[in-house]
């Protein structure tokens, strides 16, 4: 049978190359102003996903 893809988790997270899972830095969208500079700049970057939730996530997109 055809397995399905989690597509709210397929919209957040992104697979690399090197099957390594990228996931956007929450809380950009506003309130930014109070945040320290550091902060702000890395909330530009797109983190890797810890390996802990790894291998569920990679359950939920079998495609990608």
């Amino acid at each position: 049978m055809k397995l399905k893809t989690h597509k709210a988790i397929s919209k957040r997270i992104r697979k690399t190359k090197n099957q390594k899972l990228k996931i956007r830095t929450g809380g950009q969208d506003h309130f930014n102003a109070k945040e320290r500079g550091k902060v702000r700049r890395n909330k530009r970057r797109d983190k890797d996903l810890a390996g802990v939730n790894a291998k569920n996530i990679k359950r939920l997109m079998p495609y990608a």
